[in-house]
């Protein structure tokens, strides 16, 4: 192996030295190029954490009841106020020692953190003297909940042993998310690299090959983040910590597939092309389209989120399509200059020999086109059967996810609330919110409060003809009897009600809506890329119609997960519109890559019945790393504490390892064997009468080419 690397290295060196100077400069020319890039991306990348938005209104409905009553609200005194709720428990009952500590905590809180006017806090104790409450409005002068709740629960710190206290309400809620999305950019860049590090290893089996692509992504994870930060600034897109993650995901697996597949085809193009700079203009030149395509469908599949009403939803639709952009440019420019620059001997120590042939018909990948060229109807059925049974179990998904179940892990928040729907459950922890013009008020209260469903309500702010309304309801926070007393709140004349579960009532009204707008657009947007790419409709209804039942069935599957494995209560409402979109548009790729080489044998005159197999022996190992890759990096999405974080990537990972393993491997080339030339129809491929084979081996190199190879 030394032997033969180093006569290649010679003849490399031999054949580059009338042209040297003129091919270097070309990728040194990119490279440094690149460099000033990250220099001044650098500046601005790790800035995106100081412009993410995850308050309650960002991922809310644009134009739901709930959501202008927030911004309603927001600007009424002590609009900018957090409100919590400090909670004290003793088995047994609560001592008088236990009331004292808590009356001065409560004004210790409040010599810390002004509270918005009103009555001084009033504590409210349950039934059996064992809890007590106490509702704070606190004024957070700009500052953030992360901020300003924990400096409070050091003080809640200070109790005997024995009483139990909690801070809860939608301030600790929020504060307790913040928390979480400030650890997600780190964790998941440091679990991603991580991921793909090892996947690259193993496939590369090279000591150091892997490094390069890796090192790739990392420049289009910080030049992505850069720019996503200068969309925010220039056209104030919201960016939440849920787009911000995603985008490292999406980054880090979409880039490292472009990089698997041109990789893949630069090895094969060096066994024919002595210089590397030729040898990687040819792999563009053949890969290309297809990497183009995939990136295409990427795109236009997110961009089509900007149609959503959900904030976050239409948010992440710009963020994850300057992601992948990124990643391809990074991909298609600074990845090829590198491998250039370090020449064959990057490969070793498998380094692919001038004039060398590649090994054909005995890998794994070459039996399974045999077995479905012999039998594709019978491939083609039982598959679709299998996926047919996957997606029935789609209607079968849990309910939709309450906020209080948002966490994998139980918060003090969270584990607050559950106090007080124990101690009270007589009444909602949390009031709804009624805003009515304050020349109505007073007959706007009066319905609220003969409203069925509310325990009692009280007018709290006026301001800029507005008044605010808090209503507390008889049932749980969440529940179908709050729910219901939400909606009879709804037909009070002149009344406009919000609050946090109005807000999860119009979120889920809305992603239903956004599903019935979002997915045709997604399905036409991408079919529409792979007709100009593949020439024909048939090819492209093909890969369309399969992966929508491969989102349908991942997504039942990860239901059936969800509930029955974690013990999750319910799917967040976002999870099914999110997980089509990326399955759709990442599923693709894979039937791109496939059929685009399908294609570029056919025009040279093969048959699709023979060039289908050997496209499949061609490109699935390469194809199959690349799922890996990318289930493996959207399953990083797993180890956060969220579970709307969790079901994304459990359902996608799912989604991607369907989509390669079956529909790719199996569906797809029956398909193609099955219908043969019809499948480019309309196209003039459907047209042509094959010449012959596939014939798998690469065009032969330029006679000058050869001449100095002698």
């Amino acid at each position: 192996m030394e032997t033969l690397s180093k006569e290649t290295d010679e003849t490399e060196e031999a054949a580059s030295r009338p042209r040297r100077g003129r091919l270097w400069a070309v990728p040194w020319a990119v490279v440094v190029g690149w460099i000033l890039v990250v220099l001044v991306a650098g500046m601005f990348a790790s800035k995106l954490g100081d412009v993410q938005r995850n308050e309650a209104v960002d991922y809310l409905p644009a134009n739901a009841e709930s959501t202008q009553v927030a911004k309603v609200q927001a600007r009424l005194p002590g609009g900018d106020a957090m409100d919590v709720q400090l909670v004290y428990h003793r088995d047994g009952g609560l001592t008088a020692a236990d009331r004292e500590l808590a009356a001065g905590q409560v004004a210790e809180v409040a010599g810390r953190h002004l509270l918005v006017a009103g009555p001084w806090p009033v504590a409210e104790e349950s039934v059996d003297h064992a809890t007590l409450r106490y509702a704070l409005s606190i004024d957070r002068r700009g500052a953030e909940p992360d901020e300003i709740v924990p400096d409070i629960r050091k003080v809640l710190d200070r109790h005997p042993e024995g009483l139990t206290v909690r801070l809860g309400g939608p301030g600790g809620i929020t504060a307790d998310m913040q928390e979480v999305f400030g650890s997600i950019d780190g964790t998941l860049m440091l679990a991603s690299v991580l991921v793909v590090a090892v996947l690259l290893m193993l496939t590369y089996r090279s000591p150091y090959l892997w490094v390069v692509p890796l090192a790739c992504a990392g420049v289009a994870v910080a030049v992505a983040s850069a720019a996503v930060y200068g969309l925010v600034k220039a056209f104030g897109i919201t960016v939440t910590g849920q787009s911000s993650g995603v985008l490292t995901v999406l980054v880090f697996g979409a880039g490292t597939d472009y990089a698997l597949l041109l990789v893949a085809r630069y090895r094969e193009e060096l066994r024919v092309h002595i210089r590397p700079f030729d040898a990687m203009i040819a792999a563009l030149r053949g890969c290309g389209p297809a990497v183009v395509a995939s990136c295409g469908t990427v795109v236009v599949g997110l961009l089509c989120l900007t149609a959503a009403d959900l904030n976050s939803s239409r948010g992440m639709g710009p963020v994850g399509a300057v992601g992948v952009v990124c990643a391809l440019a990074v991909m298609t420019t600074l990845l090829p200059a590198v491998l250039v620059l370090l020449g064959r001997r990057v490969f070793w120590p498998f380094v692919p020999a001038f004039g060398s042939e590649p090994k054909r018909g005995r890998g794994a990948y070459a039996r399974i086109g045999a077995r479905v060229s012999r039998r594709p109807i019978a491939v083609l059925v039982a598959g679709v059967v299998l996926l047919g049974a996957g997606a029935l179990t789609a209607f079968a998904l849990p309910g939709p996810l309450r906020q209080s179940d948002g966490f994998t892990a139980k918060p003090e928040s969270i584990a607050a609330q559950e106090m007080l729907s124990a101690a009270f459950p007589e009444q909602s922890g949390a009031p709804i919110s009624v805003l009515a013009r304050t020349g109505r008020a007073p007959a706007v209260l009066a319905a609220v409060s003969a409203t069925e469903g509310v325990d009692h309500a009280r007018q709290a702010r006026t301001a800029g003809g507005w008044t605010e309304i808090l209503a507390f309801a008889k049932d749980r926070p969440e529940s179908n009897g709050e729910h219901a007393t939400i909606e009879r709140l709804r037909a009070v004349p002149d009344a406009r009600v919000g609050g946090p579960t109005a807000q999860q009532m119009d979120t889920s009204h809305t992603t239903a809506r956004d599903r019935r707008v979002v997915v045709p657009l997604v399905l036409l947007a991408v079919l529409l890329v792979l007709i100009v790419l593949l020439r024909s409709l048939v090819a492209p209804l093909i890969l369309v119609v399969a992966v929508g039942l491969v989102w349908a069935a991942s997504l039942g599957i990860g239901g059936l997960i969800f509930e029955h494995g974690f013990g999750y209560a319910g799917v967040d409402a976002q999870t099914p519109l999110l997980t089509f979109v990326f399955l759709v548009a990442l599923g693709v790729d894979y039937g791109i890559f496939l059929m685009h080489r399908v294609r570029e044998m056919a025009l040279r005159g093969a048959s699709v019945r023979n060039a289908a197999p050997a496209a499949l022996e061609t490109t699935g190992g390469v194809i199959a790393s690349a799922g890996f890759v990318l289930a493996a990096t959207f399953s990083v999405l797993m180890l956060l504490p969220l579970v709307s974080l969790v079901e994304l990537g459990l359902v996608v990972a799912v989604g991607v390892l369907i989509d390669t393993f079956l529909v790719r491997t199996f569906l797809v080339t029956a398909a193609s064997v099955a219908l043969d030339r019809r499948i480019w129809w309309p196209g003039p491929l459907s047209r042509r009468s094959a010449r012959g084979t596939a014939g798998t081996r690469p065009v032969e190199p330029p006679a000058s080419s050869r001449k100095m190879a002698v």
